[in-house]
Parts: structure tokens; C-alpha cells; sequence
């Protein structure tokens, strides 16, 4: 059985997410963080999203708003599940894949209007640790 690296290392020759994943060359590497970084950016999209309409049948919203939490979940513990690989390259993909995410959807930088405190900006509830 092969063990895994088990501090933080950088190199082109990981297994991100499956057992397998051909990274042996800096392509495959390259596309590995991509995927990682749109994994994470991802779920800062499903974070901050509004899809739920004003006067939806409450069971309807209710059954939209699970299925979107399941979504962000499972998106967020592959991009945990890459991170476990301890590479410094995927780390930093995916803070990023967040911080790109946050600042496009989650921050004021986009935003037209004024902030309201309170405002609920999100269907679902935000991601707490």
C-alpha cells in the first residue's frame, strides 16, 4: 500500500482528488489546480447565490434549498479532499478558487447598491466553522 505524503511538499507528481489521477507531467498538474480552483470558486458561488424567487411554494423551496446545501457540501469536501494531498500547489488553488469567489460574489466590490447589514444575501445558510 502507498502512503501519502504527510507534510506540505511542491512538485508536479500528486494525486489531487482519485487515486490515479495521471499527474506526472506539469499539463496534467496544471489542469489538476484549475479544477481545484474552480472546485472551491464554486462553492463561494453556491454560498452567496439567490435562486429561491419571492412566493415559491415553500415545500419547493425548501426541497431547492437542500439540494443546493447538498451540492455546496460535497463540492467543498472534494476541494477538502484535494487539499489532503499536502501539495502547496492545491492549497493555494483553492484559497484562491475562494478568495476569487468571495470577491466576485460574497464582497462589496460588485455590489451596485449600499450594504445593508442584515440583508439576507443567500438562500442558504453561510458556511461556518
Amino acid at each position: 500500500m502507498k502512503m501519502g505524503h504527510l507534510t506540505l511538499f511542491w512538485g508536479k507528481n500528486t494525486e489531487d482528488i482519485f487515486p490515479g489521477w495521471s499527474g506526472g507531467s506539469f499539463c496534467s498538474y496544471f489542469f489538476g489546480l484549475i479544477w481545484v480552483f474552480l472546485l472551491s470558486f464554486m462553492v463561494e458561488r453556491l454560498s452567496h447565490t439567490k435562486f429561491i424567487k419571492q412566493g415559491t411554494n415553500h415545500v419547493v423551496a425548501g426541497l431547492l434549498q437542500t439540494l443546493m446545501y447538498a451540492t455546496r457540501v460535497a463540492l467543498a469536501y472534494l476541494v477538502m479532499l484535494a487539499v489532503m494531498s499536502f501539495n502547496v500547489g492545491v492549497l493555494l488553488a483553492s484559497v484562491g478558487g475562494y478568495a476569487v469567489g468571495f470577491l466576485v460574489y460574497g464582497s462589496q466590490v460588485f455590489r451596485k447598491a449600499d450594504f445593508i447589514q442584515y440583508e439576507e444575501s443567500s438562500d442558504i445558510p453561510p458556511l461556518n466553522c
